[in-house]
């Protein structure tokens, strides 16, 4: 498998470029070409609600495909259920053959404000400070009414999966990138199934159960600017184009968009962003291609920031997708250990959002440089309690390296010993002390690494999540690009949209995203006038 081999120079021109906004409106000019089709004159099926996306991306069935997509449809679900429990019909289309997909095999872990495992943490903690922090790492792009209603519903989205769902987390909750305090609950089987699940048993109650291979070919928007229904290709064999049988679906009422990013479409992203060319491997599972992005924007849908594209820092590049050691990456040498460069010298904030830490990477990349992630066994302990047996596996596996002595460590990656055992003594004097001069990381609490045995993993950037998408109200009513007014009929949430996240969406806020403005866009829909 290939690694990102970016010069320095490239990465220093296109973190230039991405700081000062070169392309941040230029998904805005894919405007409308042809936003009318011929409207059939009759339907082969009628609903209320037609919704594109089964849930967090498809279940168990296909080889566990990566994780962007996963989040990028995971609004499906509430949508659906905000709408049937408005009494709407609903139809959920997926154009994979199994629904779920990456999301079941997810960490499963999600951002919440004052739940009981922060009272029991003592965690100090408020909507208020979510938005802070959101506005911060999104560089002030965010839409501030879309952060203030996602984080006021922070508490009562926690609150209604574990309810009205049946949702069950564990008793922790974890640090993540860009986070100023702790607030990442996660599901009890440690799986994105963990909240999947009910939700799929939810709805199956209601009598919803997602189509799988039905390709939306077409979005209808008639003469009246109002979208009505939906080409679709049932029996679709992804990716074969033209494959499956056409059936024109009418929604009386809406269209709810929740198709998710397009991380694994490399010429879509690389127009976006050039330097996410195929060199760059991705967490996002092959359908999560940019062909609902073109059609949306074909009827009219105004794109907005789609050119801020995110990559996750914490990959392992040998394994395919996101994998599962990133969680060594993230939840220890991330959160209790340290991240040097093959030097022994530390180069970032392990904990600062994931934009500075993948583009600080890749910095050391273009240098000949490789990025560890270092942690002793003390370290580990916490993610122990999370995932047990995570450590043993992944060593067993190859994975994850296991050394007696920071020396033997040193000299496996080819670093100089004492650049390497100073850097260390160096964390825990931080550890110690409660602050980080040097990069001003959170490091209060922390115990110093003092004894072995040791563990080193290398870590490089993967294409992940896309910021942008469909402008949208806060009930999730698509704009046109055109009058920059409501698409009449048509819908979206999750990652299909635009304005939550700005620059840097922070670690487990994709979930909270998805399922709070996925909860609101069925609710909208279904009681529209």
């Amino acid at each position: 498998m290939s690694q990102v081999k970016a010069t320095r120079r490239l990465i220093l021109k296109s973190s230039l470029a991405v700081g000062l906004g070169a392309a941040s409106t230029a998904a805005a000019t894919f405007a409308q070409a042809n936003p009318q089709t011929q409207i059939p004159t009759t339907w082969d099926e009628s609903t209320d609600i037609l919704i594109v996306g089964s849930g967090f991306a498809g279940l168990a069935g296909a080889p566990p495909p990566p994780t962007s997509f996963l989040i990028a449809v995971c609004a499906a679900w509430p949508a659906a259920a905000a709408a049937a429990r408005e009494g709407s019909k609903v139809i959920i289309l997926e154009k994979m053959p199994t629904i779920g997909g990456n999301s079941i095999i997810d960490a499963g872990d999600m951002c919440a404000v004052g739940t009981p495992q922060q009272k029991e943490k003592n965690v100090k903690d408020s909507p208020e400070l979510l938005a802070a922090d959101m506005m911060r790492n999104g560089l002030f792009l965010n839409d501030p009414k879309k952060v203030k209603f996602v984080s006021e519903h922070a508490h009562d989205n926690y609150e209604w999966l574990v309810n009205e769902i049946g949702v069950e987390f564990m008793p922790v909750v974890g640090f993540t990138g860009g986070h100023s305090v702790p607030r990442a609950v996660t599901a009890k089987n440690g799986s994105g199934s963990g909240i999947i699940n009910p939700l799929a048993d939810y709805l199956a109650k209601q009598g919803i159960k997602p189509r799988i291979r039905n390709y939306v070919e077409t979005i209808y928007r008639d003469d009246s600017g109002r979208v009505v229904g939906l080409k679709v290709r049932e029996g679709y064999r992804f990716p074969k184009e033209g494959s499956g049988k056409v059936k024109n679906i009418q929604a009386r009422k809406a269209v709810i968009l929740y198709h998710g990013g397009f991380g694994a479409d490399v010429k879509y992203r690389s127009l976006l962003d050039p330097k996410l060319t195929e060199i760059f491997l991705t967490t996002n599972q092959p359908s999560a291609t940019a062909g609902m992005w073109r059609e949306a924007a074909r009827i009219g849908g105004m794109i907005i920031q789609a050119d801020w594209i995110q990559c996750t820092p914490w990959n392992n590049p040998l394994e395919k997708g996101t994998g599962n050691t990133w969680n060594f990456g993230q939840y220890v040498a991330g959160e209790a250990g340290v991240w040097v460069n093959t030097l022994g010298k530390r180069f970032v904030n392990e904990n600062a959002n994931r934009k500075i830490r993948a583009d600080a990477i890749l910095v050391e990349q273009g240098k000949g440089l490789k990025a560890i992630a270092v942690a002793n066994k003390a370290a580990s302990a916490s993610l122990e309690g999370r995932r047990p047996g995570f450590m043993e596996k992944s060593v067993k596996d190859g994975l994850i390296k296991e050394y007696p002595t920071l020396d033997a460590l040193a000299a496996d990656w080819k670093m100089p010993p004492e650049a390497l055992k100073e850097t260390v003594s160096q964390i825990n004097t931080y550890f110690e002390e409660g602050k980080d001069p040097q990069f001003g990381r959170i490091v209060k609490g922390l115990k110093p690494m003092k004894e072995g045995p040791w563990y080193a993993m290398e870590m490089s950037p993967k294409v992940h999540h896309c910021m942008g998408g469909l402008a949208t109200t806060v009930d999730g009513k698509v704009l046109d690009v055109s009058t920059l007014e409501p698409i009449p009929g048509l819908y979206a949430a999750g990652e299909a949209t635009g304005g939550t996240h700005g620059a840097v969406r922070m670690g487990t806020n994709a979930i909270l995203d998805c399922l709070v403005n996925g909860r609101a866009a069925g609710k909208a829909a279904a009681t529209q006038n």
